[in-house]
C-alpha cells in the first residue's frame, strides 16, 4: 500500500480502534500485580499509542503531502534515468480541479512528465499545466509564457496541485482577466533525493543549478509552445523552493526574467538533508548566498517579488536586506503580511497576487 493511500490510512485507523477495544477488554484481566500482567498492560498502552501516532502522522502526511512514497520517507527517492535525445517524456494526463475538467478546451490539462536534462545529466518528474487557451481554435501557433513552480523540501509536486492549488488559481485568474494564461511547470526543488537547493554539487554530485538554470527551460520549450528567452520565463517557489526561485533569477537572468520567493531563505541550509553541497569550495558557497551575490556580482535586468510577515516568519530581516540590495537594472517588489507563518495557509494568501505579478512581467513572444 502506498504511503498516501486511503487503504493504508484506513487499515491503521482500524488497527488503532481494535487495539483500544482489546485494551479495554483485557485491562481487568491484567489487573493483578504479577510481572507478566504489568508488562501486558504496559505493552497494550504502548501499542495503542503507536497506532494512534501512526494514524495522525499518516493523515497529516496525506493532507500536506510532505512525503509522497515510502522511498521519499526513507530518503531514497527514485532517480529517473536520462534518455538521450528525449527532452520531455509524457507519463500521463489528468484534468485540473476546475469546472469543465473533462474538456481541455474549458479547463486545460495537466501532464505528468519526466524532464531530461542534457547538460546536467539528470532527469526529474514534473507536472505541466497547459491552460485551456493552449487547445482552443485559432491558437494552434500561439506561444505562452511559462513559470516554473517549486515546492519546499521535503515535499511533493502534488502539493502544488492540491494543497496550494496553482492550476486552479491560474485558471481562475485568467478567466477573470486578472492574469494572462500561462504554462506552469510544477516540481520539487531538487533533482535527487538530497536537498540540493539548486546548487551544482561539487565532486560529481547532482547538477541542480544546471538543470533548473539551463536544461529545464530548453526541454520544455522544445516540446511545448513556449519561447526560449528570459522574458518568456518566470520561476516561483515557497520556502526552499523560494530560495531556488530567487537563486535562479539572480544567477541566471539570461534564463528567467522574473522570480518569486514565498517565505524564502536567502542562502542554502546545510544539514543532513542537503549533505555537504560545496565540499570546500568557499567561492561557490559565497556565490550561493544571495545577499553576497547581489553586493558583489553584476545584477541582471530581472524582477523579483519576495514575501514575509511581521509576525510568524523568521525571514523578515533578511527579506528587508534583500530588498535594499537589489539595484538597477533589476527591480524588486514585496508583500509583507501583518501575520503569517511558514505554512500553506500563508502561501495560499500570497499565491494569487504572486501569479498576477509574475504574469504581468512575462511575455508570450
Amino acid at each position: 500500500m502506498g504511503l498516501t493511500s486511503s487503504a493504508l490510512l484506513l487499515c491503521v485507523v482500524l488497527c488503532t480502534a481494535l487495539t483500544f477495544a482489546a485494551t479495554v477488554w483485557l485491562w481487568p484481566r491484567l489487573a493483578r500485580g504479577s510481572g507478566p500482567r504489568v508488562a501486558g498492560r504496559a505493552g497494550l498502552l504502548v501499542l495503542v499509542q503507536v497506532f494512534l501516532f501512526a494514524s495522525v502522522a499518516l493523515a497529516a502526511n496525506r493532507s500536506l503531502l510532505i512525503y509522497g512514497s515510502w522511498a521519499d520517507l526513507a530518503g531514497r527517492a527514485r532517480q529517473e534515468a536520462v534518455r538521450p535525445g528525449v527532452a520531455v517524456e509524457v507519463l500521463g494526463r489528468q484534468a485540473p480541479g476546475v469546472p469543465g475538467g473533462g474538456n481541455p478546451l474549458v479547463s486545460g490539462v495537466i501532464e505528468k512528465v519526466n524532464l531530461h536534462g542534457e547538460r546536467s545529466g539528470r532527469a526529474a518528474q514534473a507536472y505541466v499545466y497547459l491552460p485551456p487557451e493552449y487547445f482552443q481554435k485559432g491558437n494552434e501557433r500561439r506561444k505562452f509564457p511559462a513559470a516554473v513552480v517549486l515546492t519546499g523540501y521535503p515535499g511533493t509536486a502534488e502539493n502544488l496541485l492540491k494543497g496550494l492549488r496553482y492550476p486552479k488559481t491560474a485558471w481562475t485568474l485568467a478567466k477573470e482577466k486578472k492574469a494572462q494564461p500561462m504554462i506552469l511547470v510544477m516540481m520539487r526543488p531538487t533533482v535527487s533525493a538530497e536537498n540540493t537547493q539548486c546548487v551544482d554539487v561539487r565532486g560529481g554530485g547532482p547538477q541542480s543549478e544546471t538543470f533548473f538554470g539551463t536544461d529545464l527551460p530548453k526541454a520544455v520549450s522544445s516540446s511545448y509552445r513556449v519561447g526560449g528567452s528570459a522574458r518568456n520565463w518566470g520561476i516561483i517557489g515557497d520556502s526552499t523552493g523560494g530560495y531556488c526561485a530567487l537563486k535562479m533569477t539572480v544567477q541566471h537572468p539570461e534564463t528567467y526574467g522574473a522570480g518569486v520567493g514565498l517565505s524564502a531563505d536567502y542562502k542554502p541550509e546545510i544539514d543532513r538533508d542537503s549533505g555537504d553541497l560545496f565540499r570546500g569550495d568557499k567561492d561557490e558557497e559565497k556565490r550561493s548566498d544571495l545577499l553576497w551575490h547581489l553586493a558583489n556580482r553584476p545584477q541582471g535586468a530581472s524582477s523579483f517579488l519576495v514575501t514575509t510577515s511581521l509576525q510568524g516568519e523568521q525571514n523578515y530581516k533578511p527579506t528587508q536586506q534583500f530588498i535594499k540590495a537589489v539595484k538597477d537594472p533589476a527591480r524588486v517588489s514585496s508583500i509583507t503580511l501583518d501575520r503569517g507563518g511558514h505554512s500553506f495557509n500563508t502561501w495560499n494568501r500570497e499565491i494569487p497576487p504572486a501569479l498576477q505579478w509574475i504574469g504581468g512581467r512575462l511575455s508570450a513572444e
